[in-house]
């Protein structure tokens, strides 16, 4: 199950490491490389893996991934790289499987017995409803009525 989201340090610009990056002649390029590879491996559900075919599609070239490697953001593996921390700040598939079917459960719990309604036989209901409690006469009520119109009915 992909995330839909991946987790970012607000105080990731200040980030040592970054900082250091940056002052490299292609840092700036790396550091998006880097954000882009933290929302394909999320999506993918790869757990911060970085293979080799997917590099392009974080905008990156193998240049780029040596520079976040020589600065410690990726760790090369057999057929890519590592995201450096990726469990630590994010959660894994399993865990994000785990999550979902703790959710659909605990949904299955509160709307058990539940059936789905459309607008139009709600508003039958309702209208049911109305007329059997007398409130719904046909006629405009006093109140209703005082409103409207100068006679004050």
């Amino acid at each position: 199950m992909p995330l839909s989201w991946v987790r970012l340090d607000t105080a990731f610009p200040f980030n040592q490491k970054l900082l250091a990056m940056l002052q490299h002649r292609n840092g700036h390029r790396a550091a998006f490389v880097y954000i882009c590879g933290l929302a394909i491996s999320g999506g993918q559900s790869v757990d911060g893996f970085i293979s080799a075919e997917t590099l392009p599609f974080t905008h990156g070239r193998a240049a780029d991934a040596d520079l976040l490697v020589e600065f410690g953001f990726w760790v090369p593996q057999p057929g890519g790289w590592l995201i450096n921390g990726w469990d630590e700040f994010q959660q894994s598939t399993e865990e994000t499987q785990l999550r979902r079917k703790r959710a659909q459960a605990a949904a299955e719990t509160r709307w058990a017995g539940h059936e789905a309604v459309t607008d139009a036989e709600r508003a039958r209901q309702y209208r049911e409803r109305r007329k059997a409690d007398g409130s719904e006469t046909g006629l405009p009520g006093p109140s209703r009525c005082a409103s409207r119109c100068a006679s004050r009915c």
